[in-house]
């Protein structure tokens, strides 16, 4: 009897067909890409060009000299950089103050046991529910009734413990972090206050940056809070200022661009340097059982 080596495997339909998948999901993915960039790539390519070029048939694809021209009726229009630091303000003090009131609640809820806690932890997730515009009237009148209209405090006050930043911070803290660590440290005489500040804080620094970029990216982009409370130009933030720009007619598209360009850097360079964290934290403490 001969026995013959055994050929290789019919396999090399498969190995081509993985391949072609391969290819065609990659070739989808740029699609996707180029679809979701191209908004970005002629913002910055008609902050480059006026107001007749941007109407042209077909557009302008490349980018233009009128930067400098269009940056000075920016300027001469509205107070672009006051918005910006306005902006600017908002989105710190409102992302610092998130952070720390919602790390200790979620710091509380994952921590300790007292009574009521998940009938409180169960509210907090039910304010989630509430739509956003059922808010407005309520809000509004709240904050007249404070005093606080034009004050940047009406902004950062009332978002200082956001149910989602404390939903966060429960999941991760209560999954990530043992209790074991807290019992050595009050073994050690640390405070309460000591443990949240020496343990919980550093070894929450993915979810930390998640909802801090989350936070900041919000209230850089907050449109509707900002136009109920703010009404001086002086107090506006850029994307309301930015608005006032857009006439019914004769609206000047190329310095609209470029103060719209000068208010999505910013994001833009945040998001690159965070986008990481901010993947990592999204998933961590997802096994949360």
């Amino acid at each position: 009897m001969t026995i013959t080596a055994p050929g290789p495997a019919p396999s090399g339909g498969r190995r081509r067909g993985i391949s072609l998948g391969r290819l065609g999901t990659y070739l989808l993915l740029g699609l996707f890409a180029l679809l979701t960039l191209a908004p970005f790539y002629f913002m910055f390519v008609f902050a480059t060009h006026d107001r007749a070029e941007i109407f042209q048939l077909p557009p302008p694809m490349w980018f233009g000299d009128d930067t400098t021209r269009n940056y000075q009726n920016l300027l001469e229009r509205v107070p672009f950089w006051r918005s910006l630091w306005n902006s600017a303000y908002l989105a710190v003090v409102s992302t610092a103050t998130t952070l720390f009131f919602c790390s200790l609640a979620g710091f509380a809820f994952a921590m300790y046991s007292f009574k009521g806690r998940e009938f409180l932890f169960n509210i907090v997730l039910v304010t989630m529910l509430i739509p956003t515009a059922l808010n407005l009237v309520p809000y509004a009148l709240i904050m007249q009734g404070l005093g606080w209209i034009d004050k940047p405090r009406a902004l950062w006050v009332p978002g200082m413990a956001g149910a989602l930043g404390i939903f966060m911070m429960r999941q991760y803290i209560g999954s990530a972090i043992p209790r074991e660590l807290m019992e050595a440290a009050r073994i050690d005489g640390e405070t309460e206050f000591g443990i949240y500040r020496r343990i919980i804080m550093p070894l929450s620094t993915p979810v930390l940056g998640t909802l801090g970029l989350i936070t900041f990216i919000g209230s850089w982009n907050s449109f509707v809070a900002p136009l109920i409370i703010f009404r001086s130009t002086e107090t506006q933030t850029a994307p309301l200022l930015l608005r006032s720009l857009q006439a019914v007619a004769n609206t000047d598209w190329g310095a609209l661009m470029v103060g719209v360009v000068l208010t999505v850097l910013p994001l833009l360079v945040v998001f690159i340097f965070a986008s990481r964290q901010l993947i990592d934290g999204l998933t961590a403490g997802s096994t949360k059982g």
